[in-house]
C-alpha cells in the first residue's frame, strides 16, 4: 500500500528520505487520479529501495501550491529533498518504474 503524505509528515517522509520518493498529488473527485491508484499501490508493493505515496491536494493545498501543482494527477520524483522528475496526467507503471530506477542510480 502506498504511503499517505500530509503537511505533518512531508518533511520527514519525503524531503529527508534517504531513498527516492514518488509522490502522487491527487484528489478523490479526480477520475484520472483514481485510474492511477492501482498502479501506485502495485508499484509500492513491487519496488524496493524507493518510497511511494500520495498527497491529497484537497487536504494539503499548501503542498500543492508549494510544488506548483496546477493539474492532477501530478507525479513528482524526489531525490535528496529535490524534485528530479515531474509528470502530469495518467502515466504507465513502466514509465514510473523507469523514473524511479533512474533516481536510484
Amino acid at each position: 500500500m502506498a504511503h499517505v503524505f500530509t503537511d505533518d509528515n512531508f518533511e520527514t517522509e519525503v524531503l529527508q528520505a534517504k531513498e527516492p520518493v514518488l509522490v502522487d498529488f491527487w484528489a478523490p473527485w479526480c477520475g484520472p487520479c483514481r485510474q492511477m491508484t492501482p498502479i501506485i499501490d502495485r508499484l509500492a508493493q513491487e519496488m524496493t529501495g524507493v518510497k511511494i505515496g500520495k498527497v491529497n491536494v484537497d487536504d494539503c493545498p499548501g503542498l500543492a501550491t508549494e510544488y506548483g501543482i496546477s493539474s492532477i494527477p501530478a507525479l513528482l520524483v524526489f531525490k535528496g529533498g529535490k524534485v528530479v522528475s515531474r509528470m502530469v496526467g495518467v502515466q504507465s507503471a513502466a514509465l514510473l518504474k523507469e523514473k524511479l530506477e533512474a533516481a536510484k542510480a
